[in-house]
């Protein structure tokens, strides 16, 4: 008939085999934890210390933007400073060249008018010599000498003091 053979060595085994997978399991996980223990200080503490030395550089590294920032400021307004002070210069140098401008215009009207008298004078002296300007240059040279002594007492009658 059927024999009926009993199989225990073979149902064993996978359990044999799992419980063994677990031990090994086991082994290493405790492994690791007493390494971790002995071998010194643990890196999550490495990693904290490590984060407060880039939180301290990154703080420095801020206090010294915001001093070159002052800094900047500064000079920044320095240099606004001294701009308004060569803006304000050049606008009064400005006003100097256009009053000197405008006393230059009025010279030239001033020089422009004693030449046009001196013109009419020239033609009307030529006019008043009529026949006498084949006379020679001795009556030239004394009206040149008249003109100048009038000329003279002109200038010394508006050089004197008014009181």
């Amino acid at each position: 008939m059927i024999e009926i053979t009993s199989r225990p060595a073979s149902s064993a085994q996978p359990i044999t085999l799992a419980a063994g997978a677990l031990i090994v399991i086991l082994l290493g996980v405790g492994g690791i934890t007493l390494w971790r223990a002995y071998s010194g200080s643990p890196p999550e503490p490495d990693r904290v210390v490590a984060a407060r030395q880039l939180q301290a550089r990154t703080a420095q590294a801020s206090e010294q933007l915001v001093e070159k920032t002052k800094g900047l400021e500064v000079t920044q307004q320095e240099s606004i400073d001294q701009l308004q002070v060569v803006q304000d210069q050049l606008q009064t140098v400005r006003r100097l060249l256009a009053a000197q401008q405008a006393d230059t215009k009025r010279l030239s009207e001033q020089v422009s008018g004693l030449t046009e008298a001196i013109d009419g004078l020239k033609q009307s002296f030529a006019s008043a010599q009529g026949p006498d300007a084949n006379a020679g240059p001795s009556s030239h040279n004394k009206s040149v000498r008249t003109r100048s002594q009038a000329a003279r007492s002109a200038h010394r009658g508006h050089a004197r003091p008014r009181g």
